[in-house]
């Protein structure tokens, strides 16, 4: 199933929800690429997403009621365990979170899982751009987000939280005005959102 396949079969599954629409959007989203990757892997979803059945029958039931079944089918067997450094993103997103825990422990889990993929933390989320991380981030995440105050691309502040909780540096530079790549850490985030075909309709 493509990405903009799994997005439009998820979001017609959660047109009955009462879920607000741009969280809809941005689970649909992510799960449109996990969903395209473990087809292009022949993978479970739950390698894919991080979550398990259980965990993302939950989700479905919440946001997309007509799709839960199949998306609790579609993880496959157990969960690989998150490693280390995915585990510490996992907690360090739940640290700042705002909101109930059975929301945001999925979500943190699912952009947890997509931070091991190589592109921008957007696209690899599946996102329109980097504004709707930055719209994700001060929904839910709003701590964090201040806490990001000079705007640094949100996979390189996430690993550098990381480092600096496991007691390393991520950069030899004692601050980033310092640092000889400095654009890599804060630079244009310019790209091709994953759901292009998706996208391109909504804007005709």
């Amino acid at each position: 199933m493509s990405p903009d396949h799994a997005y439009r079969w998820l979001m017609e599954a959660g047109a009955a929800s009462s879920r607000d629409g741009f969280d809809r959007h941005v689970f649909a989203s992510i799960l449109a690429v996990a969903i395209a990757q473990s087809g292009e892997e022949q993978d479970a979803l739950a390698r894919t997403s991080g979550l398990d059945g259980a965990a993302l029958s939950a989700i479905g039931q919440e946001m997309f009621p007509q799709a839960a079944a199949a998306l609790a089918k579609m993880a496959g067997a157990d969960r690989p365990a998150p490693g280390p450094e995915e585990k510490s993103i996992i907690d360090i997103l739940l640290m700042y979170a705002a909101g109930p825990i059975h929301f945001v422990r999925p979500l943190a889990t699912l952009i947890a899982r997509r931070c091991q993929e190589p592109r921008h933390l957007w696209q690899d989320l599946g996102l329109r751009d980097r504004g709707e991380l930055s719209q994700l981030m001060e929904r839910h995440f709003p701590r964090l987000k201040a806490r990001n105050s000079g705007d640094m691309k949100w996979k390189k502040f996430l690993y550098r939280l990381v480092c600096g909780s496991e007691g390393f540096s991520l950069c030899p530079a004692p601050v980033c005005s310092d640092c000889n790549d400095f654009a890599s850490c804060f630079g244009s985030e310019e790209g091709v959102a994953q759901l292009t075909h998706v996208y391109r309709e909504e804007r005709v």
